[in-house]
């Protein structure tokens, strides 16, 4: 399904909660859709369960997923008041970061295109390596 990096420094929990936001997001996962169990995904990955229990939980607080006892846990359709709060907290975070890149020196053409390659990757598109 994805690869998590052992040997960052980013905790294997945080990894795999980026990773699954992203495959929401990405729409990879559909919403309603289950996701595998915490003992398939701990299988598949070769990490402890309470590692992936532990993902799930913070997803749920998220709200990118929910739960139903006995069945397991989905992912959220995202409902309009939640996706306004996440949209205005992530506006003032951005505000924050472009703030932050601006003051490093990274020059407005160059946000504008890393805005590009965000939005291709949303849209299915294979966007540049941002990595530079």
């Amino acid at each position: 399904m994805f690869q998590l990096d052992l040997r960052s420094r980013v905790p294997i929990y945080e990894q795999l909660v980026e990773k699954m936001k992203e495959l929401i997001i990405h729409e990879v996962f559909q919403k309603d859709e289950q996701l595998p169990s915490v003992r398939a995904l701990a299988a598949d990955l070769t990490i402890n369960p309470n590692t992936i229990q532990k993902a799930y939980r913070e997803l749920e607080h998220q709200g990118y997923i929910y739960s139903i006892p006995g069945k397991g846990k989905f992912v959220s359709p995202q409902a309009d008041a939640t996706n306004n709060e996440k949209v205005k907290k992530m506006k003032k975070d951005l505000v924050k970061l472009i703030s932050e890149a601006l003051y490093l020196g990274i020059d407005k053409e160059e946000i504008l295109s890393l805005i590009s390659v965000a939005e291709q990757s949303v849209k299915g598109g294979e966007g540049n390596d941002t990595n530079s």
